[in-house]
């Protein structure tokens, strides 16, 4: 049975053991915030499961030792979104991080492998799905639940004990550490996206102008989606911020008129709009411009990805994880390599791709934009 640990002291005991490595999980809620609201952490610990209730006093504060230890290896699966929780709950992130969604592509077995199919791979045991969309901040948790969240660390440790001797039987478990370790960068830097109008197709479609003016939203968009904790598209959707953008109002009682057409517009936040709208921003000259892709650059990026399937092949590594096409477009825009595609990626990769893109002397690997 998995214990229920609701008090440091009680998890405090348990560090006592000194293990090097840990199971990690997290249920957490992100239906009406921003910030992922961490609800419960689940540990394996030798033959333990530690079910931790980070609602209890005090019990984030005491998760910080087990995250930050450095002789502590941290078994998780996709743990991208775990990583933030982490963050905004313990102001820490869990590291050194094996990640056994990342090690299974890495080892040639699937890439965004889940985990019930991955412990089935790896030991036969079909774990049940039925918690899925539970409500995780309920208390108390129901036996379904607590059972659910124990399996979700109970099989960490025999995936991480195959996947690591693959590992190393191939000489990639260095690639696995650098990947890990970016993820826990990323996690930690969480910048506001510089550019991201770039992700949006119906900015290809706007003058450089009206890109201007999205990237003024959208950037505000951001930071008051962080301020208040709330989804981005509650305080201003993607449609209303491109019409914004496109034909900007005139003044701001246009605004409001405009808004009184508009049954999700955000009209206590008219004034804060408004300024952004109309305040430039402090590098818009380095901007890049959303565009249509032309036939020339559509054939070079297949013939990109043609390169890296090939090496892919060649590497016997599953299709999207030596380069996705969004790093590749990326390459292709900037010429310069993605933080994403730097270090073994690049090795892999740069005497295919550079005679493609015909630039030879790409600049150093560094994030785009």
């Amino acid at each position: 049975m998995p214990h229920w640990i609701d008090t440091p002291a009680a998890l405090d005991a348990h560090l006592q053991r000194r293990p090097t490595r840990i199971g990690l999980d997290t249920e957490f809620v992100r239906e009406r915030t921003y910030w992922p609201q961490l609800a419960l952490v689940q540990i394996a610990l030798d033959d333990d499961v530690l079910l931790v209730d980070p609602l209890a006093p005090g019990m984030t504060a005491a998760l910080r030792p087990w995250l930050l230890d450095p002789a502590i290896t941290k078994v998780m699966h996709s743990a991208s979104e775990d990583l933030v929780a982490f963050k905004v709950a313990c102001d820490a992130l869990p590291a050194p991080l094996f990640d056994t969604q990342i090690a299974a592509a890495i080892a040639g077995i699937a890439a965004g492998l889940g985990y019930q199919k991955l412990v089935e791979r790896v030991t036969g045991v079909v774990l049940a799905k039925g918690e899925t969309r539970s409500d995780w901040l309920r208390r108390p948790l129901s036996e379904s639940q607590l059972h659910y969240a124990a399996d979700d660390v109970r099989y960490l440790f025999a995936v991480h004990d195959a996947l690591q001797a693959q590992l190393v039987a191939s000489g990639r478990l260095a690639w696995l550490e650098e990947d890990c370790a970016r993820f826990v960068e990323n996690a930690a830097s969480d910048d506001v996206e510089r550019w991201p109008h770039l992700s949006m197709r119906s900015a290809q479609f706007l003058d450089a102008e009206a890109q201007q003016r999205l990237v003024r939203l959208l950037r505000w968009r951001d930071r008051q989606a962080r301020t208040s904790d709330k989804p981005r598209s509650w305080i201003l959707d993607n449609e209303l911020a491109v019409a914004l953008a496109r034909t900007p109002p005139a003044d701001k009682a246009s605004l409001l008129r405009l808004f009184d057409t508009q049954p999700k517009a955000p009209r206590k936040l008219a004034d804060a709009i408004w300024q952004a709208l109309d305040t430039p921003l402090d590098d818009e000259a380095a901007m890049p411009l959303a565009r249509t892709a032309t036939d020339g650059d559509k054939a070079q990026l297949k013939r990109l990805q043609d390169a890296v399937s090939a090496r892919s092949v060649e590497l016997g590594l599953p299709d999207g994880v030596l380069a996705s096409r969004r790093y590749l477009e990326a390459l292709q825009e900037s010429g310069r390599w993605p933080a994403a595609l730097a270090g073994w990626r690049r090795t892999e990769l740069a005497t295919a791709l550079d005679p493609i893109l015909d630039r030879s002397g790409l600049a150093p690997a560094a994030a785009a934009g």
